[in-house]
């Protein structure tokens, strides 16, 4: 008797749950045909979801493409994640102006684990095969190398977007960088991927990884783009380095208030790439915004529990929005702020000034003393109700420190 997984076929699901896989949260398959007759083999697919652990945090604009992987292993088919711990090094320069600094082998190792813990909060650990690029690439020769780049042209490297921009601007393109496509698409020959995930910024990458199979006598991966997220800023696609993401770590009160902070202008757009409401629910959903009879706090309240019961279950999410009622609408101070101890100089007043950054990044309330300085300067700390401008701040024991729209600290001195 055959150990295989047992794999759902396409055409044996209901036509609103094929429907949801093949068009919710998906901006286009190459080729789809070939994919629908891969999902319907009967044998479980290959799933390649790659990633490069430059940086430690996942949020949700890479949900969008985490979802439609679960999905699919609901079906019976396996994630292969490559952890790109050798492309890391070099950085994907995919929508970047600038070469990318490299990553030490430990900045890399502590980001891929991190990564990894977050993924799994999305994708079902059981069936994923995880991969690192060091089982084949710390093999490659030079000889490797240069068989690997002859299989391609200048031209076509060039073709991509934002190397064409970058040579037409003049602006600096290293070597290292143009290896990037190649290496991704060599991982897809190396693990024999049926289908690559990735958002429409990768599409260059992912095809050239379907070509470089064709080359190498393989049957060639399918490739499934999913939709790009755009960010709280309702502007720029969904990126930590930009300051606009929603991470899936983040406290529950702190995603909830992230999402109440969204423009109306993305709330369809989020209901369709990150919750599991029925299409039905999203068509009368778009309808009312559609005959302005909608109501947006409402429907953006439904959005936050939506969000937050994914990541914290469904008591946190009811918390949150108790929390957000009771601070934000009703602007009351939060009963249970932590306290932060901090050291400071006396001053004749009575009060005490402070560095705000060691005691405030130490204690996980900002990331780092740079997101607190873009905080200061954007005039979103305050101390007392009272806005400050510069990174240490004259404060009492005693004192309410509130950092953004969301955190609240009171000020405890050594």
């Amino acid at each position: 008797m055959s150990d295989m997984p047992r794999v759902t076929l396409l055409r044996d699901l209901p036509p609103p749950k094929r429907d949801f896989l093949l068009r919710r949260g998906v901006a286009e398959i190459i080729p789809e045909a070939e994919f629908v007759a891969r999902l319907n083999r009967g044998t479980p697919a290959r799933l390649k979801e790659g990633f490069d652990p430059s940086s430690p945090d996942i949020h949700l604009g890479h949900v969008v493409g985490l979802r439609k992987l679960r999905q699919l292993q609901e079906l019976g088919h396996k994630v292969i994640l490559i952890v790109g711990n050798w492309t890391a090094r070099i950085g994907d320069p995919s929508g970047q102006s600038t070469t990318r600094p490299m990553l030490s082998e430990a900045e890399i190792e502590q980001n891929a684990q991190t990564y990894m813990e977050q993924f799994f909060k999305v994708v079902d650990k059981d069936r994923t095969e995880v991969r690192w690029q060091t089982e084949w690439f710390s093999q490659f020769t030079l000889d490797s190398v240069i068989r690997l780049t002859a299989r391609f042209t200048v031209a076509q490297i060039l073709a991509r977007e934002d190397f064409s921009k970058r040579y037409a601007s003049g602006s600096p393109i290293s070597l290292c960088e143009t290896l990037y496509p190649l290496l991704q698409a060599y991982d897809s020959f190396a693990i024999d991927s049926d289908v690559e995930f990735g958002g429409m910024d990768q599409k260059f990458n992912c095809l050239l990884g379907r070509e470089l199979q064709q080359m190498m006598g393989q049957n060639p991966q399918q490739v499934f783009f999913t939709p790009i997220l755009v960010g709280t800023d309702g502007k720029s696609k969904m990126s930590k380095s930009l300051g606009n993401y929603i991470g899936v770590t983040e406290p529950p009160e702190q995603m909830y208030g992230k999402v109440m902070s969204l423009d109306d202008s993305l709330i369809l757009d989020y209901f369709e790439l990150v919750t599991d409401i029925s299409d039905e629910e999203l068509i009368d959903l778009k309808h009312s915004f559609g005959t302005g009879t909608a109501h947006p706090m409402l429907a953006k309240k439904k959005l936050a529990r939506e969000i937050t019961q994914q990541f914290h279950g469904p008591e946190a999410a009811v918390q949150a929005e108790e929390h957000f009622t009771r601070v934000h609408q009703q602007r009351e101070l939060p009963s249970d702020m932590p306290e932060v101890l901090f050291q400071g100089v006396s001053e004749e007043n009575g009060g005490t000034r402070v560095q705000l950054a060691p005691a405030l990044v130490t204690g996980g309330h900002v990331k780092s003393a740079s997101e607190l300085k873009r905080l200061v300067a954007q005039n979103a700390v305050e101390v007392d109700g009272r806005r400050i401008s510069e990174m240490n701040a004259l404060v009492r024991d005693g004192s309410v420190l509130k950092i953004g729209r969301r955190i609240f600290v009171r000020v405890k001195i050594k």
